[in-house]
């Protein structure tokens, strides 16, 4: 049975940070990456390679041996490849990827697995406003962003869907839904939702700040907002709900904010999306690994 790169990169760093949080920072993925690929690693070779407890992580014997062996080939691997990417002259530099709110689970991995792929190049993160998650690729501030569909710009060009994910609502504790098991669609009525600024556009705000439910009732508007900032603590007074999906609500917990699911709505679905005409080789090979990481919606 084979031993991927990634799994192995994943204990290098691990046994240097001894830290599952640091260490997926230092891959750019999420802990729970990280925990998948050691898991991978240890069932292919059939030991323990950590001991893990809630205070310490550490070296098993087994793994300061596996480690020993592991460590030159992994230098000299990394160092060939580094080198061959750099002679090549191929997909190398900085992309600079937007995203709105926070980039987790899948999103994470896919920055990470780029980077592991593509040593010489590197994929920065930037935050964009919820105000307006298109503007700063329209106006060539980034190469590309995660998003929310719908994209309607005619253009912009999208990939597959990367994570799709349930809608829940944000509310106050105070909120009469706050201690709600879950909230039917045709419920969001009752609420007042915080505004979403422009010049994001009317489609896009509807998915998260809907002005209509399904079957057509009326939802009376609160505040505006222009951060994801200003939304939760316009949500936190009371003054107004939002739809957010349900992995930020997982990401973004806050003591003065309940997220309720909501029965009835389409799923929130994230997809990268760039200027047409943009596209340059290193986003091209982006673009192909955002291809590879596709959650099926």
């Amino acid at each position: 049975m084979s031993v991927e790169f990634r799994e192995l990169e994943c204990f290098v760093v691990l046994s240097e940070e001894l830290h599952f949080t640091r260490t997926a920072a230092r891959l750019y993925t999420s802990q729970a990456r990280v925990s998948q690929l050691l898991r991978q690693l240890e069932d292919r070779i059939g030991a323990r390679l950590f001991e893990r407890s809630s205070r310490r992580v550490r070296l098993t014997p087994q793994g300061e041996l596996f480690l020993a062996e592991v460590r030159p080939a992994y230098a000299g691997l990394t160092g060939a490849v580094d080198r061959a990417k750099a002679r090549a002259r191929g997909i190398e530099g900085v992309l600079r990827i937007g995203f709105v709110g926070t980039p987790y689970g899948a999103l994470l991995d896919l920055v990470g697995d780029f980077r592991a792929r593509h040593p010489q190049a590197r994929a920065d993160l930037a935050e964009t406003p919820l105000s307006d998650p298109f503007g700063p690729v329209l106006r060539g501030e980034i190469d590309a962003a995660f998003v929310t569909l719908p994209v309607s710009d005619p253009t912009l060009r999208t990939g597959p869907v990367i994570a799709a994910d349930p809608l829940v609502l944000g509310v106050s504790t105070r909120h009469a839904f706050a201690r709600r098991a879950r909230v039917d669609a045709e419920e969001l009525a009752d609420c007042v939702f915080v505004e979403i600024a422009g010049p994001a556009p009317a489609p896009w705000r509807e998915l998260q700040s809907p002005t209509v439910t399904p079957g057509g009732r009326p939802i009376p508007r609160g505040p505006g907002a222009g951060t994801l900032q200003e939304v939760l603590s316009l949500i936190a007074g009371n003054h107004g709900v939002l739809l957010f999906c349900a992995q930020f609500a997982a990401y973004n917990g806050r003591p003065d904010v309940a997220f309720v699911p909501v029965t009835g709505l389409t799923e929130s679905a994230v997809t990268l999306t760039w200027r047409r005409g943009g596209e340059t080789t290193l986003l091209r090979a982006f673009v192909a690994a955002s291809g590879r990481q596709i959650v099926p919606a």
